[in-house]
């Protein structure tokens, strides 16, 4: 029977210290507040006990994050879109950021098995002075253990409406697009990164993000397949393709440091989760 998972987490500044509770029908929890750099930022973990989805599975996550208010969120290991026999498999996530709110969503990367059907939806909206760190990575198949992906199809969906939009179809069967220079180019992880605004951010400060991402890129491997661009003053993206996963986190990572430090005034501090 398919499984129908519901989590609404919600965070809130309460005397200074940003607080998270959340709500849940199904198999999505977050694990305990973590406080690794003060009562100002709150990290947490979302944990699905299943471990993926197969077609008819639906994943409803919506994060609402109260004025003044930081939370951080990731998981613990990638979100895994497994083989389907012909109904789609969809993960749908709303974040919601109030008035000069502050979230980094972090996840773990989306794993796409061989024959899946899947979906992996997410749209922010921002009130003015809020702004949101955030990614996604997906992977195609499991080229380690001798498992590509061959047959099946995929769709990404990043939203800020009226905004910014950025929506792909990947089919295994487009031959064109997984393997020509002007598609994927034989690459089977590619990532996106973003840093988003309520407020318009001004030409320095968006300048500086800029910056900062292309430094990184320049010292990285990843060099000629990863690119930064703002496509209006409330966005700016990270764009990487990599033959696996590792060295794309890698760069998404070395990036969030940078504009923690570049656009917040935070140290580089990371989920205690990803050291393990």
């Amino acid at each position: 029977m398919p499984w129908h998972a519901r989590l609404q987490l919600n965070y809130t500044l309460e005397n200074a210290r940003t607080v998270a509770r959340f709500e849940h029908n199904g198999p999505l929890r977050i694990l305990q507040s973590l406080y690794p750099e003060g009562d100002s930022v709150c990290h947490n973990v979302l944990v699905h006990p299943p471990g993926g989805l197969v077609g008819g599975d639906t994943l409803e996550i919506a994060a609402t994050v109260g004025t003044g208010a930081h939370g951080l969120v990731t998981t613990p290991g990638a979100t895994r879109f497994y083989r389907s026999a012909g109904e789609l498999a969809l993960q749908r996530t709303h974040l919601n950021l109030a008035e000069n709110a502050r979230l980094e969503w972090l996840p773990l990367e989306a794993l796409c098995y061989n024959a899946c059907r899947a979906r992996n939806h997410l749209t922010l909206a921002l009130a003015t002075g809020a702004e949101c760190m955030g990614w996604d990575v997906t992977a195609l198949g499991l080229p380690h253990a001798n498992q590509p992906f061959e047959t099946g199809h995929f769709e990404q969906h990043i939203e800020v409406p009226g905004v910014w939009l950025e929506r792909g179809t990947i089919n295994a069967a487009d031959h064109q697009l997984l393997h020509s220079p002007l598609g994927l180019a034989g690459h089977r992880c590619m990532a996106s990164m973003f840093f988003a605004t309520g407020t318009p951010l001004d030409r320095t400060r968006r300048d500086a993000a800029l910056d900062a991402a292309r430094a990184v890129m320049d010292l990285h491997p990843l060099k000629a397949t990863a690119g930064a661009t703002s496509p209006n003053d409330r966005t700016v993206v990270v764009r990487v393709l990599a033959p696996q996963v590792e060295p794309a986190m890698q760069l998404l990572r070395q990036v969030r440091s940078a504009w923690r430090a570049g656009l917040w005034q935070l140290d580089a501090v990371q989920p205690r989760i990803w050291a393990m």
